[in-house]
């Protein structure tokens, strides 16, 4: 299922890894999502969606705190996908990034599943490639 990394980019605090799942990128940042942070998260979700893979899976797993600028870029990439006819969904945030999305009701607009893999059973099947 893994199709590899196809990306990743790092500075102190945060680390994204982007891959390919299916139909989908799997976006997947690792520790703080905050100001000083945003566009090492921003920049591989304007780029999946350059690609034309609209449906991005957010895996929250590794996530560790984001502040109202990350969720910004988040509430930024779901109005991109959405507008190319995908989505953003989120998979197994921590209680602490959770509280923030229920705080704002930013979890009302994303859908949002328990696990990565719940989220990548949610996509729909790869259209055949043509020959």
């Amino acid at each position: 299922m893994d199709r590899g990394t196809v990306g990743s980019a790092q500075s102190g605090r945060l680390l994204v890894e982007v891959r390919r799942e299916g139909s989908s990128a799997v976006v997947t940042p690792a520790g703080e999502l905050d100001h000083h942070t945003a566009d090492l998260l921003r920049e591989p979700l304007e780029e999946c969606l350059a690609k034309g893979l609209a449906r991005l899976v957010v895996d929250c797993a590794r996530l560790e705190f984001c502040d109202s600028t990350g969720l910004n870029v988040l509430l930024g990439a779901r109005l991109k996908a959405e507008a190319a006819g995908g989505g953003v969904h989120l998979a197994a945030m921590q209680p602490v990034v959770a509280r923030v999305f229920e705080i704002t009701g930013a979890d009302a607009v994303f859908t949002v599943h328990g696990s990565l893999a719940a989220a990548l059973a949610d996509q729909p099947p790869e259209p055949p490639e043509s020959s």
